[in-house]
């Protein structure tokens, strides 16, 4: 698939109809042509198995029509394959599908289109992160209000919140990828894993059918072990998660009381009643796949305990449901990194927000500065009781603490300034950005 096709289509283009008889067609033919390369089958069948691997050349809706009945998608189309191979060769003919079972092929095709699919996530995870590198480097220093529980907490930099979400999107690639590599292996077992149909040429027909596929043969078949697939559901499951906290930091910010980022004009979604709004479309996509990855991991970890050699019912749970969550997943690492590239910051907006209270988000930053003469606990209640008054009084902080004889008797009000100033109390925000700036550059 090309990357035009996939801009259009999307991450579930890989995981369409014709996509997945393909790749079923293209385990067939790398099949026949190990088998023949080792003398298993004759040498001549390969050729015209593979010229008969191409979708074009089958109903799909048929055959998909035919695997309702049948169990899965393999069995009729092994009949439709073996049928196309004997009107031009039946001898060929004779030797499509030789030892394998029907989950050798369907497992393998699965691994073919992950392998082509779950990179498209990859990349887009990689751009998000990037564009949030540029913004913590950009705003390592401007400052803004830290939020915890919603409320107002003590002032960050706008660079450390990125640099927060830069570090996990570096984490969660990196999973992801290892998790994909983890799972690019061939399966083949034939009927209960011990591909006696083939002899003693089973471990050689595998080799070669790796080979030829470019997956890592295992050292042993895995039809009903499926921790690979569960950890690659796992990590797709994480990174989807992660990018729906970006994405809800994202709607956050752009809530018009705050307004503090927000995507540019003519990228935002508009309202069918409301023509001021504004809405975060992109944030929405990530956060509705946040909400329904969850469900699709626990299905693919209820699915492992399959029964034996070969499963029923847990294995057939995975068909819909891994190719669901690589598609969501695939939408949240899209939006999140498209947000992220585009996102129009407002330090401005920001200073004004964290002016706000009239300094009562460094109520911190006082209190410890009278901690040394009062004690810890005191200097606490005392600045407490501070913030109320102002509160209730609708004063500035400032002012409260310049009357507060407890305070002036440690404190001038310059020295209160200082302490109510943003600027000052950052603390270790810019050498953190730094960190992580570090290590992303050097991934």
């Amino acid at each position: 698939m090309t990357d035009r096709q996939n801009r259009t289509d999307g991450i579930a283009a890989y995981f369409s109809s014709i996509a997945r008889l393909q790749a079923l067609l293209d385990v067939e033919a790398a099949l026949a042509e190990a088998e023949a390369s080792l003398g298993v089958i004759p040498r001549a069948a390969a050729a015209p198995i593979r010229q008969a691997a191409q979708v074009e050349l089958y109903d799909a809706v048929a055959i998909e029509s035919e695997a309702r009945q049948a169990g899965n998608l393999a069995i009729p189309l092994v009949r439709h394959l073996t049928a196309r191979v004997a009107s031009a060769d039946a001898v060929s003919a004779r030797y499509v599908h030789w030892g394998a079972t029907s989950q050798d092929i369907i497992d393998t095709a699965l691994v073919l289109q992950l392998r082509e699919s779950v990179p498209v996530i990859i990349a887009d995870l990689a751009r998000a992160a990037d564009a949030a590198a540029g913004h913590a480097r950009r705003h390592r220093a401007t400052p803004m209000a830290g939020r915890t529980w919603l409320q107002q907490a003590t002032p960050i930099t706008f660079g450390l919140k990125a640099a927060g979400w830069l570090d996990a999107l570096d984490r969660v690639t990196s999973a992801l990828r290892s998790a994909l590599d983890a799972a690019l292996v061939l399966q083949l077992g034939g009927a209960s894993g011990t591909l006696a149909a083939l002899g003693d040429q089973g471990p050689a027909v595998a080799s070669a059918m790796g080979e030829g596929l470019a997956l890592a043969v295992a050292p042993i078949p895995w039809h009903a072990h499926r921790d690979r697939l569960a950890a690659l559901a796992c990590a797709l499951g994480v990174a989807t998660g992660t990018a729906g906290k970006i994405a809800r930091d994202l709607g956050l910010l752009a809530q018009t009381e705050v307004a503090e980022a927000h995507d540019p004009a003519g990228e935002a979604g508009g309202s069918s009643s409301m023509p001021h709004k504004t809405n975060p479309v992109r944030a929405a996509i990530a956060i509705a796949a946040a909400v329904r990855a969850p469900g699709l991991v626990a299905t693919m970890l209820s699915a492992m305990p399959q029964e034996h050699e070969r499963g029923l019912g847990g294995w057939q749970a995975e068909w819909d449901t891994l190719p669901e969550l690589v598609t969501v997943a695939g939408d949240a690492a899209r939006a999140v990194a498209s947000a992220l590239d585009t996102l129009v910051v407002d330090p401005v907006r920001m200073r004004s927000n964290l002016d706000i209270t009239g300094g009562l988000v460094l109520a911190e930053a006082v209190a410890l500065r009278l901690a040394a003469a009062l004690g810890k606990a005191d200097a606490h209640a005392h600045i407490e009781r501070a913030a109320r008054r102002a509160t209730g009084e609708h004063r500035r902080f400032v002012d409260v603490l310049a009357e507060d004889p407890a305070v002036t008797a440690i404190l001038d009000r310059s020295s209160i300034e200082q302490a109510l100033s943003a600027d000052d109390y950052l603390g270790s925000a810019e050498i953190f950005v730094s960190n992580v700036l570090a290590r992303h550059e050097k991934a």
